[in-house]
């Protein structure tokens, strides 16, 4: 169940006028966006999953303004995880289309502006349609919780209160960088141990990936998500390959276990996610409608407050509590980034009458995908939101038109992955906006202060993941297929569907037409669950992610799982437990955010040396025993520090939150 807010009232009364925004904020909030950014990008490129960055931000900008520099309030902490936050979700929707422009052969290489522009656009069309609602679905909705938000403003108060959890994260981020150069900088640990055999007319294939990031994504989405993740990923590898493959004359098993995986397989994942977009969609409808209603309703009032400004006081000025962007404002940026959009798909596409076609169609499925992101992100969090899937509606919206019209070619493929970038984008970055607002009304923010500051998150980061992107390809290769390469499993996957629209490829219908009877199954499984009253619940997202990710991926994130449950039982019976939602009172949490930025930051780093002296490093290659065993070390320092309770509960609050994790 998602936690219920112990703040029933703003922190911050609005009469009461604290620092805010601030230069050491503004600053402070920037970097943080930039980094946490980065190393999602680096995530979700790896292993198609990214990480919220609010409340390990929050922690570290505690630490910083309060411990270190003796200064600094909860609005303006509140300030800074608003940006880091804002900057995190730009990377998770560049990453999951950007790359399929040079997966098929569009782009020879990332190019820095029409990157840039995807970004931008997307981050700031997700905040303009999104702010508007923020009253309609935010302040009048108390059964949309927005769990996100809400730990973030647990984590908030408590240190106000006293306590931090930077040893934690500095711990976290010294071991995953350590784990990460033994990795890919001197190549003492492997990065894949696995293996696949034929057996009779059967291929069989098991293997886990050596990275302790997905150790820590296991541990912060928590077992049930963990093991819905590894049920798709049973599913797919092994019932779905051993029925399709078996012995080849001159094939070596593991090569036939990915081919298979890669050219059939994970079509079932496309056609769960498929089904899981569309039925989100349906889902939220009538609270969507209802919230638009109250939208309108609202329209103009108050004086400077924007379209949701309530008026409450008695000289009919909003209170700063109430404050929104003003509607002008909104509407201004709104006029300026769909003209934008315009010009950078006629230059992306080179003919205006597909150009402006395009642009209507991403403006009309940005607002319907935004409006059900933030409904769906106030019901179960942004990292459970079927971004994935909306996406993938997406695209088949923009190619239905674009065939409709009889439209073709490169331009056609152009024109729909453009679509999709902006849409995603934008669908991701309203999600987490809108978590930072319900933050932002529990602490007693300035909502008007807050939106300005996400607006500066979304521009000033999106120049930096053009070089990021190409910096990684060049060092590690994106979508390659070649070992030791990023997978970027969402791209691969929209650029197989463009391809199977208007390219030379051919989509496995077959395999798509079972993920949907999968998808349909698994819904009926859930209701079912849900009407017994059954506390483990058959999500369909995440079983579809496990489908359409490599089954190395999945052995990590269920021994973060595990580790996680292990713990939490233990202190359960130790009464060692957090006061506010009852979750495991460890700095786990924390910690596997360190490890997280550790091994995605270094990353960045290695690549650096690899594109440019590749010989530089040396070669020591420790085989799967050492691997395992490095692996292992790591797995019981994180049990150590799971078991502390320097960075949470009552002391400082981190481990407290919900499910982090970024399904995509």
């Amino acid at each position: 169940m998602p936690p219920s807010p112990s703040i029933t009232r703003p922190y911050v009364p609005a009469g009461r006028r604290l620092r805010e925004i601030t230069a050491t904020s503004l600053i402070l909030g920037v970097l943080l966006s930039i980094v946490m950014g980065a190393a999602n990008t680096y995530l979700g490129l790896y292993a198609g999953m990214t990480v919220s960055a609010s409340i390990p931000a929050a922690v570290i900008s505690m630490a910083l303004l309060r411990v270190i520099l003796r200064r600094g309030t909860i609005l303006e902490n509140n300030i800074v995880q608003t940006m880091a936050s804002t900057g995190e979700s730009l990377a998770a929707g560049v990453i999951f289309t950007v790359p399929a422009l040079v997966m098929i052969g569009a782009w020879q290489q990332f190019r820095f502006w029409p990157t840039t522009l995807i970004i931008l656009l997307g981050g700031l069309l997700g905040i303009v349609f999104m702010v508007p609602m923020r009253r309609a679905l935010i302040v009048d909705r108390p059964d949309l919780i927005y769990p996100e938000g809400v730990a973030c403003a647990e984590v908030l108060v408590a240190g106000e209160r006293g306590g931090h959890g930077i040893r934690a994260i500095l711990l976290g981020l010294g071991a995953g960088a350590l784990f990460k150069f033994l990795v890919s900088g001197v190549h003492l640990i492997e990065e894949t141990v696995e293996g696949a055999v034929v057996w009779g007319r059967r291929l069989f294939y098991a293997g886990s990936d050596m990275s302790v990031a997905l150790l820590a994504v296991g541990y912060i989405v928590d077992l049930e998500i963990a093991v819905l993740i590894t049920i798709g990923g049973a599913i797919g590898w092994l019932i779905a390959i051993p029925l399709l493959g078996g012995a080849s004359p001159g094939a070596v098993p593991l090569d036939l276990a990915w081919a298979l995986w890669s050219e059939q397989v994970r079509y079932i994942g496309v056609g769960a996610m498929l089904v899981g977009g569309l039925h989100s969609i349906w889902s939220v409808r009538q609270g969507i409608s209802a919230g638009l209603t109250g939208l309108r309703g609202r329209r103009g009032a108050g004086r400077g407050g924007g379209a949701t400004a309530a008026t409450d006081a008695p000289s009919g000025v909003p209170p700063r509590t109430a404050r929104d962007m003003p509607l002008p404002w909104l509407l201004g940026i709104f006029l300026a980034t769909t003209l934008g959009t315009f010009l950078f798909y006629d230059s992306l596409i080179g003919r205006m009458e597909l150009a402006a076609i395009t642009t209507v169609v991403m403006v009309v499925a940005a607002f319907l995908f935004v409006a059900v992101a933030t409904y769906i992100a106030g019901l179960v969090g942004s990292s459970n939101s079927p971004v994935s899937g909306m996406t993938i509606c997406a695209l088949l919206i923009a190619a239905g038109v674009l065939l409709a019209l009889g439209i073709r070619g490169e331009s056609a493929i152009l024109a729909t992955l453009g679509v999709a970038g902006v849409v995603c984008c934008a669908t991701c970055t309203s999600g987490d906006v809108a978590q930072d607002l319900k933050t932002g009304l529990l602490v007693g923010a300035t909502p008007a202060r807050q939106q300005w500051t996400e607006l500066i998150a979304a521009i000033i980061p999106a120049f930096v993941f053009a070089p990021i992107l190409a910096l990684l390809h060049g060092a590690y290769g994106i979508g390659t297929g070649e070992p030791g390469s990023l997978r970027a499993p969402q791209a691969a996957l929209f650029a197989s569907l463009a391809e199977g629209f208007f390219g030379d490829g051919a989509l496995p219908v077959r395999m798509i037409a079972i993920g949907v009877a999968i998808g349909i199954g698994l819904l009926a499984v859930n209701r079912l669950l849900a009407r017994r009253g059954v506390r483990f619940r058959a999500h369909l997202m995440p079983v579809a992610v496990g489908i359409y990710l490599p089954l190395s991926l999945d052995a990590p994130i269920l021994i973060g799982g595990l580790l996680r449950a292990l713990l939490r039982s233990r202190a359960a019976r130790g009464a060692v437990l957090s006061v506010r939602s009852g979750e495991d009172a460890g700095s786990g949490v924390l910690f596997g955010s360190g490890l997280i930025a550790g091994e995605a930051l270094l990353g960045i780093g290695l690549a650096i040396p690899i594109t440019l002296a590749p010989t530089l490093l040396p070669n020591w290659r420790g085989g799967a025993l050492a691997s395992l065993l490095c692996f292992a070390a790591v797995v019981a320092l994180y049990a150590w520090m799971g078991r502390s309770r320097g960075a949470s509960g009552r002391g400082g609050g981190g481990a407290s939150s919900p499910s982090s994790r970024k399904e995509k």
